[in-house]
């Protein structure tokens, strides 16, 4: 009897095995839908919606924009970990909650190594560390020497408890020697605001935040966060060029759930990635300073890896946690 059943479910499985990679050469077959974990306007949101109109164009199907944001990105990352694996449902995700967050709370909802496949990295896009001009510094070491002088006098502003612009500055403390005082703000405009005002003395924050306000003569840019020159900034220095051993990505990736069949996750990156690196999408990309990445599944889970790697003990020393 065990035979006799056991038989047919196999063949129909090998069937279904079967099937996947002529599934996958028909993708999409239906509207597609993209969650974005933050809201409208936000990152994200820009390049959720520029990956859904160039694949729209090129594919011929729908592809539609679901914002769902809420608990620091963990809310619509969370969506996506538990929709069908039938490529009809795909997310842009970032650093937070495919990494950081795993590190800032106590419980997830979902595992980003377990219930996420992991398509692509698809852009980076530099911070800025960026000072009030009123410091009367000109660089990097000549601000370390000033903190150094006067210890706890001096504070910084972020976007967020936990976030990215929050953890950067922790870690040039950190590797510094210096001691700064955190404040918090709900997002960038108001961040920058505050270092125009004279409320905050400095933050690492977001290139495209800043440099509407370079020729103010109020801030100054010091340095960028990425491992490399920003080629929208070239004349400003790395962290690590200026003798702090720090590298701070505000990357963008797109996520799908785990059981995505193999040949769809390949089919959806070799578009997405072809879709990414073209001319028309690198000069909408350049107006966010954002450049283009297009890495392999394996690259971006490996890249997931490292962040929370490079995190841990920033988040561990700093004493940080959300719950």
């Amino acid at each position: 009897m065990r035979a006799s059943f056991t038989t047919p479910l196999l063949a129909a499985l090998a069937v279904v095995a079967g099937l996947a990679p002529v599934m996958a050469q028909d993708w999409p077959t239906r509207t597609v839908r993209i969650i974005v974990p933050f809201g409208p306007g936000s990152t994200p949101d820009m390049v959720a919606r520029l990956v859904a109109d160039r694949l729209q164009q090129k594919l011929g199907h729908s592809f539609v924009i679901e914002n769902k944001a809420g608990a620091s990105g963990n809310l619509g990352t969370d969506a996506v970990a538990k929709a069908e694996p039938d490529g009809g449902t795909l997310g842009i995700s970032i650093g937070g909650p495919l990494a950081i967050n795993t590190l800032l709370f106590s419980k997830l909802p979902y595992d980003p190594a377990k219930d996420i496949a992991p398509i692509t990295q698809l852009v980076t896009q530099p911070s800025v560390l960026v000072i009030s001009a009123a410091l009367n510094v000109d660089s990097v070491a000549g601000l370390v020497d000033l903190l150094k002088r006067e210890p706890g006098k001096y504070n910084f502003g972020s976007i967020g408890n936990g976030s990215l612009s929050h953890l950067a500055m922790e870690a040039v403390a950190q590797k510094s020697g210096i001691t700064l005082v955190h404040v918090p703000y709900p997002g960038s405009p108001q961040a920058v605001t505050a270092l125009l005002r004279g409320d905050v003395h400095m933050a690492c924050l977001p290139a495209i935040a800043v440099t509407p306000h370079a020729g103010s003569g109020k801030l100054k840019i010091l340095a960028v966060s990425t491992a490399k020159r920003s080629a929208f900034l070239p004349d400003i220095p790395t962290l690590k060029e200026a003798g702090i051993d720090v590298e701070a990505d505000a990357w963008n990736g797109l996520i799908a759930p785990a059981a995505l069949p193999p040949a769809m996750v390949t089919r959806i990156n070799r578009e997405v990635v072809e879709m990414i690196k073209t001319p028309e999408a690198r000069e909408k990309l350049a107006t966010q300073l954002m450049e283009p990445v297009g890495s392999s599944p394996a690259e971006f889970r490996a890249w997931i890896a490292t962040e929370i790697g490079r995190w841990g003990p920033v988040i561990r020393a700093a004493g940080v946690r959300i719950d």
